[in-house]
């Protein structure tokens, strides 16, 4: 009987982008949206934000990670992608929780956008003054 392979599911937010994101044992690919992480994301500095919980636990190549996700921007997605793969990881191995924490990744970023409000421009922007 062939063995069960075991899957990670764990879910990374910030602001409207919402990553979900599966762990397994692989050779270290990334795929986001059924792309590879190079084609998906353009920016060197947002292939590097996703690696981060990698480099901090020093588990670079030790697991496949696939990626579906929607919502936000290239920014905040890349974010939500290393909130997932941490949330994933510490399913994976309790014991990478320190160091995952102490590097900030842990904690969900819970700044949105705020919403306008009527009389202004955008959230808190005054219309112009007028003396006469």
């Amino acid at each position: 009987m062939a063995e069960k392979t075991s899957l990670i599911w764990a879910t990374g937010k910030r602001k409207t982008a919402v990553a979900r994101v599966r762990l397994g044992r692989g050779d270290g690919q990334v795929k986001v949206n059924g792309r590879v992480l190079e084609e998906y994301f353009g920016r060197e500095t947002s292939r590097m934000v996703v690696h981060q919980p990698f480099d901090v636990t020093g588990s670079h190549g030790q697991f496949a990670v696939d990626v579906n996700i929607h919502g936000g921007g290239l920014s905040a997605q890349a974010v939500a992608i290393r909130h997932g793969i941490t949330r994933a990881l510490m399913l994976a191995n309790p014991d990478l929780r320190p160091a995952l924490k102490k590097a900030g990744f842990v904690t969900r970023d819970p700044r949105k956008v705020e919403r306008k409000k009527y009389g202004r421009h955008k959230a808190r922007k005054r219309p112009q003054y007028s003396k006469r």
